[in-house]
């Protein structure tokens, strides 16, 4: 039975859906104002295996995840740029939309954008004035208060007592309590806005996801995720606003992946920052993997990577253990390189498959399945059974791995390219090197192929090639 760990309980609990048979899953989304960095990689290509598995596991998952296109961060960078905060917001959601189906994430049921809920936000605020939990500021903005929320702190750990104004809560003229947070912010010139009965404006960071989750999966949805950094102050607060509205509780499940860290060519791990040099956008992760792996196939060995460590657990990223990646992806490629597959459905009561699945229904534990599929690959290499790659390809199939030609992949994606063309007239020129007993140029074309990183490997069936 599956089971998932919630961070508001710290507990791993058996999964059981507000409604049989359906699954309402809301995941924070980017705010749009630069390409998605390798972090947003992580959490989504996480949640996008985890609503895999729920639908493999039998349930209908309405998968909701947000665009947001309205912020402080974007009003700035559309300033800088000389543009519309439209034209911005426009221009990087459809970046995040091709990034993340170049790490094979399917698209969400429904990918609200904030500006387009504008009316159910102020519905929200007006209800969290109505029962006594938002104020009308001084300066103009409403905000939330705080201490009027009992359970405020829960997700995150920390005691209000305890916290303090600093980094992650914002000092302001008006408010009645350095804690208290804003819901609706009173119009700036040049800034969008709207219109409202506490005077024209936008809506804060918060309540944004509340209300687009509320009106499209219900006031109580079964899982809520996204990255570690949202634990304290955005879900946190996402929390206080809906109970505190609806007097139910907003999320059964309170999931988040691990942190990511860079790894430096000295060894240094450190958080991944612009200020140090070591900021990684997806776009950049991609052209280096499909540089050095072949294009088409980077993506792929990027996925895989961020497969290998299990979705809440640390992960460290850096070019050599991206290599690490691709190597391993090759020995599952190899396994299945010129087997076919039996035609039989997969049969979750198979060994491989039971420990598989086992691994999955414990909080989606991806390194553990992983493992399973090499002791597969060992497998079929011993055996060769169409049963067992048959096995192989339907549980790749379910991490969204393992879906090229074998043959392409291990040749780096190079199908009728001009650099395929080059090394298959090569190995036709061996050949009759090898037909001439001139086996001094025929070792001198296996020699250099493989000074290319392409290693020949001789056959009954003739030479093939791969890229190692």
């Amino acid at each position: 039975m599956l089971s998932i760990y919630s961070t508001l309980t710290r507990e791993q609990r058996p999964f059981e859906s507000l409604e049989p048979g359906r699954v309402r899953m809301y995941v924070c989304g980017v705010t749009v104002y630069d390409y998605c960095h390798i972090g947003h990689g992580r959490t989504f290509v996480a949640f996008d295996v985890v609503r895999r598995w729920l639908e493999v596991s039998g349930y209908k998952v309405t998968f909701v995840r947000n665009i947001t296109d309205v912020d402080d961060k974007i009003i700035r960078r559309a300033a800088e740029r000389g543009v519309t905060t439209d034209e911005l917001t426009d221009e990087f959601a459809r970046a995040m939309q091709e990034d993340m189906l170049a790490l094979g994430c399917l698209a969400p049921t429904f990918e609200p954008r904030a500006t387009q809920y504008i009316p159910q936000m102020l519905n929200l605020i007006g209800k969290l004035e109505e029962k006594g939990f938002a104020y009308h500021a001084a300066d103009g903005d409403v905000d939330y208060a705080v201490r009027k929320f009992p359970n405020y702190g829960r997700l995150s750990g920390k005691s209000i007592d305890d916290l303090q104004s600093g980094a992650r809560v914002q000092e302001r003229e008006g408010k009645h309590d350095p804690l208290d947070f804003v819901l609706w912010k009173s119009a700036k010139p040049g800034e969008p806005q709207w219109d409202s009965k506490w005077g024209c404006g936008r809506p804060g960071w918060h309540i944004e996801c509340s209300a687009m989750a509320m009106d499209l999966l219900g006031e109580t949805i079964d899982t809520h995720g996204g990255g570690p950094d949202l634990v304290f102050p955005h879900h946190e607060n996402e929390i206080a606003q809906s109970e505190a509205a609806t007097g139910h509780q907003f999320a059964r499940t309170w999931m988040h992946s691990g942190p990511l860290r860079v790894r430096s060519a000295d060894g240094k791990e450190e958080k991944m920052s612009k200020s140090l040099g070591n900021f990684w956008t997806i776009r950049d992760a991609l052209k280096e993997t499909n540089a050095a792996y072949g294009e088409g196939c980077g993506a792929e060995v990027l996925r895989f990577f961020l497969l290998r460590s299990q979705y809440r657990s640390p992960i460290t990223f850096s070019s050599v253990l991206i290599e690490e990646a691709h190597k391993a992806l090759v020995r599952l490629y190899t396994a299945l390189k010129g087997r076919a597959a039996d035609r039989a459905a997969l049969d979750w009561n198979e060994p491989f498959a039971a420990r598989f699945k086992a691994a999955m229904d414990d909080d989606f534990n991806t390194a553990l399945a992983v493992s399973v599929l090499f002791e597969l690959a060992t497998e079929i290499n011993r055996t060769g059974s169409p049963e067992l790659v048959r096995q192989l390809l339907g549980l790749g199939r379910i991490l969204n791995i393992l879906g090229m030609d074998p043959e392409i992949f291990l040749q780096g994606g190079a199908e009728a390219s001009d650099d395929a063309s080059r090394i298959e007239g090569l190995i036709e020129e061996r050949a009759l090197a090898k037909k001439a007993k001139n086996f001094a140029r025929a070792d001198e074309i296996r020699k250099s192929l493989l000074a290319e990183g392409i290693e020949l490997q001789d056959g009954a069936a003739g030479t093939t090639w791969r890229r190692i």
